[in-house]
């Protein structure tokens, strides 16, 4: 332990700090690109799991578990949000690899449903059980570290890397499964080249790992004093307002991106027969320009607060979500182009709001302070995106399903109306 090799960094000037950051920011994309292939060969995935049949009922089984593993989200918010708050925010980071790993690998082995019957949907709600603790875990101590390792007024600046590495992670995913596309026949495709991205992810996360064994604990945690017991609870009893302001923040915010930045592509391909390299296509490019505005994003939310970026995403959505969807059609360029606007302005708070909801809790409760509230709202309402929209859509409804975004923006946008600027507060001095 005390070897040259694993000897945490010191960091000592804001450009080891940055360097620091680049090094967790590759092991979230890398967590990301995991989770994301789920989504990418879901359609692989359900005929290989679930007995044959109608091949749209396959689809929403599959689309499901994708939601069940939402739902474990929020205990993995809760228990690697505690155990942060515990045991210092670069143990939670690797343990978080660490099962993303483990529920890779699981999907990347498991016998089809024609070998093992009903074992086969078992060990897949298992995995993604395992990625969903992973994932709850991740975006909590991520957004936690990069936070209170940001200098002052950097802390949007530095915030910017959560999304641009979760979005690189699913541009991987996207990117390969292209590339799976073209390389491989159709039948081979489906009978073990979906395995490949979760095999390839597996090795990717632990390699992660890794890269993370060597990153210091940040300053705020070292002088943040006695840890408490049970943080969960304290944010609870102590902080309920604060938590109430996450769930507030978190709703729209969830349901617009596994909307536009993770399942659009897949909608076109099934309700408007896009072709799928070219929906996928679409969704690279428009992902790519959502990466690039990321870091200015966030220097304007350092500039200028929190508050006005998040009203911005907050009333443009509110107003043009039925305008989005109307515009989702069977051409691959008008999928692009609703892509890339909804994604620009979701960047609006993707660079603000990881700052903004840190920024309301003290450090012995700050990972704990988000990882509930957050993760749990993400499992109701983000988890289950693709799959309301697949379940409308089959029942003829689809058209009201632009309006339950609307809903959810709205109370999000009253949610930041009502909101303090926080982003000149010293971490150290939240009470």
């Amino acid at each position: 332990m005390n070897s040259t090799a694993t000897a945490p960094i010191v960091s000592t000037s804001k450009s080891r700090n940055a360097r620091t950051v680049a090094v967790v920011s590759i092991g979230n994309a890398m967590e990301w690109y995991d989770w994301s292939s789920y989504v990418a060969f879901a359609a692989l995935l359900a005929p290989q799991f679930y007995p044959g049949g109608d091949a749209t009922a396959a689809v929403l089984q599959a689309l499901a578990i994708f939601a069940v593993g939402f739902f474990f989200r929020p205990l993995g918010g809760a228990l690697i949000g505690a155990y942060s708050d515990r045991r210092g925010r670069s143990a939670a980071l690797r343990l978080s690899l660490m099962l993303m790993a483990g529920g890779s690998l699981l999907i990347a082995i498991a016998p089809p449903y024609q070998e093992v019957g009903v074992l086969a949907p078992v060990l897949l709600v298992l995995a993604r059980a395992v990625q969903g603790l992973s994932a709850g875990g991740e975006i909590t101590a991520m957004s936690t570290y990069v936070n209170e390792i940001a200098p002052n007024g950097r802390r949007g600046l530095y915030s910017s890397a959560i999304y641009i590495s979760t979005t690189v992670g699913t541009l991987a995913a996207t990117l390969l499964s292209l590339i799976l596309h073209s390389a491989l026949p159709a039948d081979a495709l489906g009978s073990w080249g979906w395995r490949v991205p979760f095999a390839f992810g597996a090795l990717l996360a632990v390699y992660g790992w890794y890269l993370r064994r060597r990153i210091h604990e940040t300053d705020v945690f070292g002088a943040a004093g006695d840890r408490v017991g049970n943080p969960a609870w304290h944010v609870l009893r102590d902080h309920p307002r604060a938590s109430a302001r996450v769930v507030g923040f978190t709703l729209g915010t969830t349901v617009v991106y596994y909307t536009f930045a993770s399942y659009l592509p897949l909608y076109a391909q099934h309700a408007f027969n896009v072709p799928a390299d070219s929906a996928l296509w679409a969704s690279v490019g428009a992902q790519v320009i959502f990466v690039a505005a990321l870091p200015f994003l966030g220097m304007l939310s350092d500039r200028f607060g929190r508050r006005p970026l998040l009203l911005v995403f907050g009333a443009g959505f509110t107003c043009l979500s039925p305008l989005f969807f109307s515009l989702v059609t069977g051409s691959a360029l008008w999928l692009f182009v609703v892509m890339t606007a909804a994604l620009l302005l979701f960047g609006c708070c993707a660079a603000a709001a990881p700052s903004a909801m840190l920024e309301m809790f003290p450090t012995r409760l700050r990972s704990s302070g988000i990882g509930l509230p957050y993760s749990l709202t993400v499992a109701l309402f983000g988890g289950t995106a693709p799959y309301l929209i697949e379940y409308l859509s089959a029942h003829g409804h689809g058209e009201w399903y632009p309006w339950y975004v609307v809903a959810l923006c709205l109370i999000s946008t009253v949610t930041f109306f009502r909101y303090r600027e926080t982003k000149d507060v010293e971490l150290t001095k939240v009470g």
